[in-house]
């Protein structure tokens, strides 16, 4: 075991960089300035500066997610945690490894209730693997070491770690001890492989739903080669954390809806359910229709076992990684597979061929095209120039809402790591969330596509963008409205009557806002434009914005 002789300060930034960490993402005050003390003592760790703690945790968990690595964040005590608090739920259901701490005062001082003091671990826990405030310096490595664990063990999460000041000062020899990896690629055994694959080959309209474990993973060819040896239809998830099934491919039928009924008349042209590394039907609001078919059979395989049978009976439940377990089944089912079994699943995937993803996005384009010269700009119209415009190695950021529809039907996901969307749907994700996508990814560009009520969330990313010269483009979508919310009153209360849902008095200067955080940036309001301006700014170095009016929906 290594015991060395230094500061808390020393060895939690010591303990980061033993277990991986390259990026500390960071919005320094008062009680985390003996940790901004000893940064500039430790050049191969990279401090990313945000502007507000949200966009601190937003940026680690854009990272995290287009890395698929450990990623640290240092937060300021109470109040700062209180301003995370909603990009960590995101992180939550991103399923990204982050080690979040926050600077506390000194161990006792709290009694005192100074400016500024909360106990920290309560406030985290309910949105983290494991909360824990660390009292003795001897401590920081078992505690640092555990985090780390946790974190990066399947299912990922984040984790939070208090870290009062007088541990951080106090010096001590410390024993560092090294990290601890735990090896989570386990699989069925081969008597439940052959019971998973007669299942499935017993079914006579099988249907999979495919989830954010495929791309993760990197199992695109595997989970189509599933697919093709099934004759199954596939229905990416409903909740776009990730590409999660190539929508190219000709059994892809695109996204599943948060809508339970039309998510019901979905299903039930189906006779077997296949959820595949994927939530098993996550829904919006409530309704009194179940997505699920009465009496479908359903067949789960994922290694998050709190998403088994938690709302649906689960005929085979599989806690296995997906990887493993697909990399295992194959085989089984080529060799159980019959003759008759292989001619009807060839018919299946021939009957698919005029109803896919790829059948309806020509006939989404065609319509589409009909707006052309809309003013103002049709949204669907804005997604279908910008799709033929992405440089081919783009990373899309997706956190629209209205257009969110447009996108999956017309964006491309044929690669595993190049698009992320809002994981939780609660907002603030894009803007930062690219800063951390640009930042491990950094060799391809980044396209932030953002409705403008989401980037009022976490607009101060801009300025980390800028300050670092990355290579991101974004798109605000500018309908100058809440539009999605003046939709589901429409739809769901059966009332016009807005109150609250405009943005337009005064109206929000995008390009204005990006030019002060020192970011070129463009205003499109002619359709014809698009295309041009797009090309324009993806192509100049550093990061630029495209502000776009569109339509607001209502009232013009």
């Amino acid at each position: 075991m290594t015991i060395q002789k230094m500061t808390g300060r020393q060895a939690f930034i010591k303990l980061l960089l033993d277990e991986g960490v390259t990026h500390l993402f960071g919005n320094p005050g008062t009680t985390e300035l003996a940790i901004m003390e000893a940064v500039p003592q430790f050049p191969e760790l990279t401090y990313v500066l945000g502007l507000q703690e949200s966009i601190v945790v937003g940026m680690a968990d854009g990272f995290a997610r287009a890395s698929n690595q450990l990623v640290a964040c240092n937060l300021h005590c109470a109040p700062g945690l209180g301003h995370a608090m909603g990009a960590i739920y995101n992180a939550k259901f991103s399923g990204s490894p982050l080690l979040i701490t926050a600077g506390q005062y000194e161990v006792g001082y709290g009694l005192q209730e100074p400016l500024l003091y909360e106990p920290l671990v309560p406030i985290a826990a309910p949105l983290v693997k494991w909360a824990f405030e660390v009292t003795r310096i001897e401590d920081l490595p078992r505690v640092i070491r555990r985090a780390a664990k946790i974190a990066r063990t399947p299912p990922m999460g984040p984790v939070f770690i208090s870290l009062p000041g007088s541990v951080l000062d106090e010096e001590a020899e410390i024993e560092f001890g090294f990290p601890t990896i735990v090896d989570a690629g386990v699989r069925p055994s081969d008597s439940a492989l052959k019971d998973l694959a007669q299942k499935l080959l017993a079914a006579k309209k099988p249907v999979i739903v495919a989830g954010r474990e495929i791309a993760n993973a990197d199992l695109f060819n595997e989970a189509c080669e599933l697919a093709e040896l099934l004759g199954a239809a596939v229905y990416q998830e409903s909740v776009p954390y990730n590409a999660r099934y190539p929508s190219s491919h000709p059994t892809c039928m695109g996204d599943l809806t948060r809508n339970q009924k039309k998510v019901r008349q979905t299903l039930e042209q189906y006779d077997f359910l296949l959820c595949l590394g994927a939530d098993l039907l996550r829904m919006s609001p409530m309704s009194t229709v179940d997505p699920l078919p009465p009496e479908m059979p359903v067949m789960h395989i994922t290694e998050r076992d709190w998403e088994l049978g938690k709302n649906y009976s689960t005929a085979t439940a599989v806690r296995a990684d997906v990887k493993e377990t697909l990399l295992a089944l194959l085989p089984v089912l080529r060799d159980l597979r019959t003759a008759e079994q292989a001619k009807h699943a060839q018919a299946r995937l021939a009957d698919l061929a005029t109803r896919n993803w790829t059948a309806n996005r020509a006939k989404t384009r065609a319509e589409v095209q009909s707006s052309a010269s809309s003013t103002p700009i049709d949204q669907r119209y804005l997604v279908s120039q910008l799709v033929d415009v992405l440089p081919k190695d783009v990373i899309v950021v997706d956190e629209t809402l209205t257009a969110a529809p447009a996108i999956a039907a017309m964006l491309p996901m044929d690669d595993p790591q190049a698009y992320y969307g809002l994981a939780s749907g609660g907002l603030g994700f894009g803007m930062a969330g690219a800063v951390g996508v640009a930042l491990a990814q950094p060799e391809r560009p980044v396209v932030a596509v953002i409705g403008d009520g989401s980037a009022m969330y976490s607009i101060q990313s801009l300025w980390t963008a800028a300050h670092l010269k990355l290579n991101i483009t974004y798109v605000i979508i500018n309908n100058r409205s809440y539009r999605i919310i003046k939709e589901r009153l429409l739809a769901m209360r059966g009332t016009d009557d807005f109150v609250a849902m405009d943005m337009n008095d005064p109206a929000i200067d995008f390009a204005g806002v990006a030019k002060s955080m020192g970011m070129s940036s463009q205003v499109v309001t002619d359709p014809t434009q698009i295309a041009g301006v797009l090309q324009a700014a993806m192509a100049s170095p550093g990061p630029q914005l495209v502000e776009v009016i569109v339509s607001r929906g209502f009232g013009e």
